[in-house]
């Protein structure tokens, strides 16, 4: 064995790659349960990746056919209803670790310099989670996947100029039709899974490079024993490994209680009128997206059009999106760590965390005039954590940073 690996490593950095990246990658030792969640989400990515295949073998992409090939593969494939709901549950995990992965950077600091590359990266993934989460929602072919899919591209033709174009584009006709759904199919399971590949690799290799966050904000390279080593580090394996395990058999008992009792999750993961094959001729009578999209849709219901165009809510939607590319030039404070940061950042985080549970929720009801201005004031509670955040921490009041990392 230690010949064959002695081959291996002149002719691949094997043991390289494993001491870089894993036995002498050293992490700050006060990891806390927050930082489950990046490994978690690359569990998930495999997960993901894993039972698509098992899908697409059985899965066909016509109009006329795939309603019945997702039956076929419930009913009639052995183990394929499991194979199925590992998919459409994990898609909602996948956003929920992410999600909750995203939350730990910005109360920690993880944005701010020298980490700016591998946040941007961070959210480039969530862009393209978005885009592949959207395209495989069309491949059901069920009522809430035609309807929804045909008002999402439906918006892109209030876009200025190019509009009308870019949507006839995207459905690759003038209705979501079989065109639609083959090219749906093609981004879905090769363009940006590859894409999303690429992307985590890069975030990988940025974090390995700048090292990881803590949650005090410490860069840990700063003291280093005589060995080199950073005095406040420890090696990822096998220390962060077994830790990381814990997490894994946690998030896989509440998965697989989701999975095995409830996969619909009361229809937010998957809704009732997706078990009906897709009908142009009949409308559901409420059309809303997949749960992790709501905020941003109930953001584009609040902004009232402006010359009969929809553009200014659509415009609103995808700044509420990309914003999150500027935030490690909008924070000003001389902190990283929410542990000493003031109490004018935690109103905002507050007010923030509020604002965007309150948009998903309200992203889900039907458009009344009292959920129209309730989304109207929570989405203004959103974008001022983003425009104020210049002001906010840069004369906010914050404790003394420790020079070495703290267990507490």
């Amino acid at each position: 064995m230690q010949k064959l690996l002695t081959w291996v490593d002149e002719r691949f950095p094997l043991t390289a790659t494993y001491k870089a990246h894993l036995a002498e990658y050293y992490a700050p030792k006060n990891f806390n349960f927050w930082y489950f969640f990046g490994s978690l989400a690359l569990l998930v990515l495999v997960l993901q990746i894993v039972t698509g295949i098992f899908l697409t073998i059985h899965y066909k992409p016509d109009a006329a056919m795939a309603f019945a090939s997702v039956e076929y593969i419930m009913r009639d494939v052995d183990w394929g209803w499991l194979m199925r709901y590992l998919h459409s549950t994990g898609a909602s995990a996948f956003f929920i670790v992410v999600y909750l992965h995203m939350f730990r950077g910005l109360i920690y600091g993880s944005h701010r310099q020298p980490r700016e590359l591998l946040w941007i990266f961070g959210v480039l993934i969530y862009l393209v989670l978005m885009g592949e989460a959207f395209f495989g929602y069309l491949l059901p072919w069920g009522q809430m996947s035609y309807w929804g899919a045909q008002v999402i591209v439906n918006l892109f033709a209030a876009v200025p100029f190019i509009g009308e174009d870019l949507s006839l584009w995207i459905r690759g006709d003038y209705v979501v039709s079989d065109a639609t759904l083959n090219r749906f199919f093609a981004f879905h399971v090769i363009a940006f899974p590859l894409v999303l590949l690429g992307l985590v690799a890069a975030h990988l290799v940025a974090l390995h490079e700048v090292g990881s966050n803590n949650p005090d904000g410490i860069e840990i390279k700063k003291l280093k024993g005589a060995d080199g080593h950073p005095l406040d580090g420890i090696p990822f394996h096998p220390y962060y490994t077994v830790k990381d395990v814990l997490g894994v058999v946690v998030f896989l008992i509440v998965f697989c209680a989701i999975l095995f009792f409830a996969p619909e999750m009361g229809g937010y993961f998957i809704e009732a009128n997706n078990f009906i094959p897709a009908d142009p001729y009949k409308t559901p009578e409420h059309i809303a997206p997949v749960w992790y999209f709501t905020p941003y849709y109930a953001i584009l219901r609040a902004v009232p059009p402006m010359f009969g165009s929809q553009f200014p809510g659509v415009a609103a939607m995808g700044i509420a999106v990309l914003i999150f590319f500027a935030l490690p030039w909008l924070d000003k404070s001389p902190v990283k760590s929410v542990r000493y940061r003031g109490p004018k950042f935690k109103i905002a985080l507050a007010v923030f965390v509020v604002s965007f549970i309150a948009l998903g929720i309200l992203g889900v009801l039907p458009v009344t005039p009292l959920y129209t201005w309730l989304s109207r004031l929570f989405s203004v509670g959103f974008f001022a954590f983003f425009f104020l955040m210049p002001w906010y921490t840069r004369n906010d009041t914050y404790k003394a940073v420790p020079e070495r990392v703290t267990d507490k």
